[in-house]
């Protein structure tokens, strides 16, 4: 059975109701407090378009750390960096740099000062989540899809009060064999339901592609192999073939998006590669082959460390087992990749209300081989090049967004400082 052949779904009718919804599973209408939501009230209801919202973006001066460039490796003592208006208008050592009067200034002494980090694969799913990821140093963020559509209001959420979620590209509702209640999540996706085969036809691969994009999401999240976190699959079984995943980079790539794959199976990662997905996510068992496509390519590799050292420490004796085979494969896969010249991003694939700090991934980057710098990067300008913000995000410097972390040691001699910011500055806002 395929769907039928029906136009792509439009954003104009339904995205603003769809983004209400998704708003209010969030939580974000409470979080917000004053502003308001894209969608919300009347404005959806009689057509007319939902007041406009002022970002809660600040002026500050962080003074006397160390300032540390991931890009350089630069390390600079007793730094100054100077934000307006969320964005950094200088920065460097104290006394070569301007501060501007009447500005709220952030002491640093005896702190490192890093940009904020870069969590590439999260689930975000309500305000308290998002709110919790900055906190922990994440202060932008790649979405590994929610139910839903709540990454969308996450992410609206980010634009308007970003002290309170990281700045956000999100990927919908995932594109995967078996939706189950995601049917529910938009009505376009409910004819879906009847089929008994799931979502494999090239019309269906399509449909679910087209509907995420009509939502507004910024990227696409697929996968071909089943799930290593639940104990009755099997995460070297694949789940669609390199035409199905081909199918669905197609649909993305007319309207100019990158499709992250969830993967293991050396197989199932050499047919993503080859479909010509933007990033390889987990994919513990990558061989030598399909790094050096990846490569060839520019694909990404997001690792997720932190989710499979987590699953050694599950109750479950199938998933710890499973965590304790595949955590050090995944390494080694970690640092061919490195030293092959495949491109890395951090990202912790954190879901479930848990949110684990991005900072160990860092550390795990680095216990997979990285140098402590080259781990680092990961997290900031390797991460925000994944997610197209090279010259927003990932440094301290001049024309960047004001994320900032405090940290209470060197990073470049401990990395588990990174774990445990002693502050974080999230567009010119010291978020509490």
């Amino acid at each position: 059975m395929c769907v039928e052949a029906t136009p792509p779904p439009s954003s104009k009718l339904t995205r603003r109701g769809v983004l209400a919804g998704a708003a209010a599973l969030a939580g974000t209408v409470a979080a917000a407090g004053q502003a308001t939501a894209a969608g919300t009230g009347g404005g959806a209801a009689s057509g007319r378009r939902a007041p406009a919202t002022t970002a809660r973006v600040g002026h500050l001066v962080i003074q006397g750390g160390t300032l540390l460039d991931p890009a350089t490796g630069e390390v600079t003592e007793d730094a100054l960096v100077v934000i307006e208006d969320g964005t950094v208008r200088a920065a460097g050592r104290r006394g070569g740099v301007t501060v501007p009067q009447g500005v709220e200034v952030l002491d640093a002494h005896g702190r490192w000062i890093l940009p904020g980090l870069v969590d590439a694969h999260i689930h975000l799913s309500t305000a308290a989540e998002a709110r919790d990821a900055v906190r922990k140093g994440a202060t932008s963020a790649r979405s590994g899809s929610t139910s839903f559509y709540q990454d969308i209001a996450v992410r609206e959420l980010a634009r308007h009060s970003p002290s309170l979620a990281p700045r956000l590209q999100a990927a919908g509702v995932f594109v995967t064999p078996n939706l189950g209640d995601t049917v529910l999540a938009d009505p376009d996706l409910t004819p879906l339901a009847r089929l008994k085969d799931g979502v494999r036809s090239a019309e269906a691969l399509r449909r679910v592609v087209e509907v995420n994009l009509a939502r507004g999401a910024d990227v696409i999240k697929t996968r071909v192999n089943e799930r290593a976190g639940l104990p009755e699959q099997d995460p070297l079984a694949q789940v669609y073939s390199r035409e199905q995943l081909a199918e669905i980079v197609s649909a993305a790539r007319r309207r100019g998006k990158g499709v992250l794959c969830h993967s293991y199976s050396e197989q199932g990662c050499h047919d993503a590669v080859m479909a010509g997905i933007r990033s390889l996510e987990h994919g513990a068992f990558v061989g030598e082959r399909t790094l050096r496509e990846m490569r060839r390519r520019g694909t990404y590799f997001t690792p997720t460390l932190t989710a499979i050292a987590g699953l050694a420490e599950s109750s479950d004796p199938i998933l710890a087992e499973r965590g304790r085979t595949y955590l050090p494969i995944l390494k080694r896969a970690v640092l061919a990749a490195h030293e092959i010249g495949v491109p890395l991003a951090a990202g912790t694939d954190s879901s479930g209300g848990v949110v684990d700090p991005i900072g160990g991934e860092v550390e795990l980057m680095r216990s997979a081989g990285l140098s402590p710098l080259d781990a680092i990067r990961t997290a900031t300008t390797g991460a925000a090049r994944l997610l197209g913000l090279t010259r927003t995000v990932g440094r301290l410097s001049h024309g960047y967004a004001g994320d900032a972390l405090l940290l209470s040691g060197d990073p470049l001699a401990d990395l588990s400082v990174l774990k445990r910011p002693a502050g974080v500055v999230r567009a010119g806002v010291v978020a509490a």
